[in-house]
């Protein structure tokens, strides 16, 4: 493996077009993350991580479900930043220890209706959005829509984004979150 180190900016060393975005997570999450601050090096590259998670933070999965397809990502990715990350927002959402243990373990899960994302989730990757039609209707078997579909898939391009910069800028894992590791 490379000895390469990427930069960890501050507001005073990023690029002028990251300055904005490094604040604005700083006050929603009350301190800089080390991968954003590594992102920095690439202004288009984090305000196109942090757009596409608040769109599909606003999408029409609801937030656990939401949740699935990110720890999907996180674990079949490797990132650990992420995994630690999402494990504490499963926790504050309120998601049983078993769901959350599952989800990191990448083993299917008791609640049919969020195993139903899980496995969408992974299909759509498998395939390459090419969801053979019995794993659609599978889907949507469940109660979920074509909407929810295509907002998995928002959350599998989300997240490749967001994992595949974490592992790249080789994001230590940061104090907040070492409980979540």
């Amino acid at each position: 493996m490379s000895e390469h180190s990427f930069t960890d900016h501050t507001a005073h060393s990023a690029p002028d077009g990251s300055r904005r975005l490094m604040e604005a997570v700083t006050r929603r999450l009350g301190y800089l993350p080390a991968g954003v601050a590594r992102m920095a090096a690439s202004p288009q590259l984090l305000e196109g991580f942090l757009k596409a998670s608040a769109l599909f933070e606003a999408s029409s999965l609801e937030p656990l479900a939401q949740e699935v397809v990110i720890m999907v990502m996180a674990a079949r990715n490797g990132c650990h930043v992420c995994v630690a990350m999402h494990t504490a927002k499963l926790r504050k959402l309120g998601a049983d220890e078993e769901l959350i243990d599952a989800l990191r373990r990448q083993r299917p899960l008791d609640d049919p209706r969020l195993e139903a994302v899980r496995a969408f989730t992974l299909e759509a990757l498998a395939t390459a959005g090419a969801v053979p039609d019995e794993a659609l209707d599978a889907f949507l078997a469940q109660g979920w829509t074509e909407s929810n579909a295509l907002d998995v898939v928002l959350g599998i391009g989300t997240y490749t984004l967001s994992t595949f910069a974490n592992r790249l800028v080789r994001a230590p894992l940061d104090g907040p979150l070492a409980a979540f590791a």
